[in-house]
């Protein structure tokens, strides 16, 4: 059974975001019960987001989330309002000046959590 495309906006001003549940992360996409974590937090994961849509704030952290590895975490504000709207999550080994500035991890993305909170169903169909 197929289910409608949705497409979200800011909860707070209404301004679309131009995010669709069709790049969201579920459970069908082979996330299992990170799934339901996620959601218990009130978060939900996509692919790829409009980055345009957003003004984004750098959150660089240099201490290793995990062995040898470093992510950096952008905060993802509304372009509009400014509300926060949630996270992109990435490596930041090159801000960090652990590898060469040439590396294309700068601007690569692995995920993004949005608060559930912070967005509404758009009118666009």
């Amino acid at each position: 059974m197929s289910q409608a495309q949705v497409s979200y906006s800011c909860g707070s001003c209404g301004y679309p975001l131009n995010l669709s549940s069709s790049n969201r992360l579920t459970a069908e996409s082979g996330i299992g019960s990170n799934y339901r974590k996620s959601i218990k937090k009130g978060l939900i994961s996509f692919l790829t987001v409009d980055l345009s849509r957003f003004t984004q704030v750098d959150e660089v952290n240099c201490f290793p989330v995990s062995w040898g590895r470093y992510r950096s975490k952008t905060k993802l504000l509304c372009r509009k309002c400014g509300v926060h709207i949630g996270y992109g999550y990435g490596d930041s080994s090159v801000l960090c000046g652990f590898d060469s500035p040439n590396s294309s991890s700068t601007s690569s993305y692995r995920k993004f959590n949005i608060k559930i909170r912070a967005l509404q169903p758009s009118e666009q169909c």
